[in-house]
């Protein structure tokens, strides 16, 4: 399936199985540098601070704060995590084996719901062996990635790219113009968030 509401995501989960959802979670048997609010960082920097859990997507309430210690001021469901920096990819894997991987897009200092594009690209990715047990489980996984390093997993499709499409341009609420020529491109509605639709091709 692709789009589903929260409650059709949250019923199709099998409960021994959410662990997955929880980024800090997932985050600590990664190995990463993280915790929850309230648990000091190792040493001072800049992390990114996320919900634990959103099953509303679109980078809900994520931001890079500079922690100098305390992070008693973080919301209690919100946890804090090293940086990954380098290439966004989405994966789509059925049955473990990869049918869809994009790229994602957007500009430095736009809010992190806020993309500029998402386009197919061929890459050789490698199904998480953290979720191998899980493939006989779900039909489809959605993985996220950073510069290699595994982020975020859902147990469903890339919904952006259930048009057919291999582009997607996001059109945000407020935006004035899109850097792109948009000649070729087919405008479909698909609200969610700040977002209006989509330019796609």
């Amino acid at each position: 399936m692709y789009h589903l509401t929260v409650s059709e995501e949250w019923n199709s989960i099998n409960s021994k199985d959410l662990w997955v959802y929880n980024k800090l979670h997932l985050s600590q048997v990664l190995g990463y540098t993280c915790g929850p609010a309230g648990l000091e960082v190792p040493r001072p920097d800049f992390y990114i601070i996320r919900p634990s859990q959103n099953f509303m997507g679109m980078g809900r309430f994520t931001r890079i704060e500079y922690l100098e210690k305390d992070t008693e001021h973080l919301h209690p469901g919100e946890f804090w995590c090293e940086i990954f920096e380098g290439e966004h990819l989405s994966v789509d894997f059925h049955y473990g084996v990869p049918e869809l991987i994009v790229k994602g897009e957007r500009k430095e200092y736009d809010p992190f719901h806020k993309w500029s594009k998402w386009y197919k690209v061929e890459r050789d990715i490698i199904f998480p062996e953290i979720l191998h047990e899980l493939i006989g489980d779900y039909e489809w996984i959605n993985c996220e990635f950073i510069d290699g390093k595994l982020i975020e997993v859902h147990f469903r499709r890339n919904p952006d790219f259930r048009y057919g499409n291999s582009v997607a341009i996001p059109v945000w609420d407020h935006e004035e113009f899109i850097d792109e020529d948009l000649s070729k491109y087919k405008y479909i509605k698909d609200r969610d968030y700040h977002r209006l639709g989509f330019w796609i091709l």
